[in-house]
């Protein structure tokens, strides 16, 4: 069996950034709760429990005196209310995401109207969405949404991206938000490690040598979510959190399988899946 990586996978900046500091944090005695998974991985949130590191779904829940704010990011109110609640912060969120709470503050400022491009519930959507006075901001999933808002009533439109989303799954939404007002500006706002992570996934699922793919990742993770839609168009592919959910009767008949990972997968997530794949085909090889 033939185990092929793609050439850019897993980690991102941000997250690596992100999961270094809590645990250096944790490592040196630091007490602290996590403000919703630090990362979208459910393997790092728990080896982060295990360093003491909890998981809360509101600041209320903390009994720590730090919270740790994650990659995602959270909305600038959440600042005010920790100190409130009379908590620390260590605060983890991505440089990219904080690029966006500036873009879209020079936009409110200068009158454009926001859209983001994004899914409503995802926590780094919500990070720019939740301060904001609904009328000045949509958050746009599908043309058919786009084709609901009359955007001729906006003298000035700024379009930012969800930094995880695959922007040409989106384009014809933009376009079509552009040919209804043509004061739309675009915001450059995915990230460079996920285009990088699209566009090696896309070469390993077109790569006539490999059979199958794996993409590696947490079950919440969006960018991890979009490398799967994308290798599926192309050749049988599976989305695991782990070696755990791998299944024998998916290598039947396969010589090569192709490996991409979501940037919150760490490498050695990756590594315990290559070793997994060759016990298994060797297992199958014995009998």
């Amino acid at each position: 069996m033939k185990i092929k990586r793609a050439e850019k996978y897993g980690f991102c900046s941000g997250v690596r950034v992100a999961d270094i500091k809590v645990r250096r944090f944790a490592q040196s005695g630091g007490k602290a709760a996590i403000l919703g998974q630090v990362v979208h991985n459910e393997r790092v949130v728990a080896d982060l429990e295990k360093l003491g590191v909890r998981t809360v779904q509101r600041m209320e829940e903390a009994t720590e005196p730090v919270i740790v704010f994650s990659a995602h990011g959270v909305p600038p109110s959440f600042h005010q209310k920790a100190r409130e609640l009379g908590l620390e912060i260590l605060d983890t969120t991505c440089k990219f995401v904080y690029d966006i709470h500036k873009e879209a503050k020079r936009a409110l400022e200068a009158g454009m109207h926001l859209v983001f491009i994004g899914e409503r519930r995802h926590r780094e959507v919500i990070g720019y969405t939740h301060d904001l006075d609904p009328a000045c901001y949509h958050v746009i999933q599908s043309l058919e949404e786009a084709r609901a808002v009359d955007w001729r009533q906006f003298p000035a439109i700024k379009i930012l991206y969800q930094t995880t989303l695959n922007a040409e799954d989106f384009e014809e939404v933009v376009r079509y938000i552009e040919s209804q007002n043509p004061n739309t500006h675009r915001a450059d706002t995915i990230c460079y490690a996920t285009k990088e992570n699209q566009d090696a996934a896309r070469k390993l699922a077109q790569d006539p040598e490999v059979d199958l793919v794996l993409v590696i990742g947490g079950k919440n993770s969006a960018n991890t979510r979009h490398l799967f839609e994308i290798c599926q168009r192309f050749k049988p592919t599976y989305l695991i959190q782990g070696a755990e959910n791998l299944r024998p009767e998916w290598f039947d008949n396969v010589r090569c399988v192709g490996i991409t990972a979501g940037a919150s997968t760490p490498d050695y997530v990756v590594a315990e899946v290559e070793d997994a794949i060759r016990q298994l085909t060797e297992a199958a090889a014995v009998r």
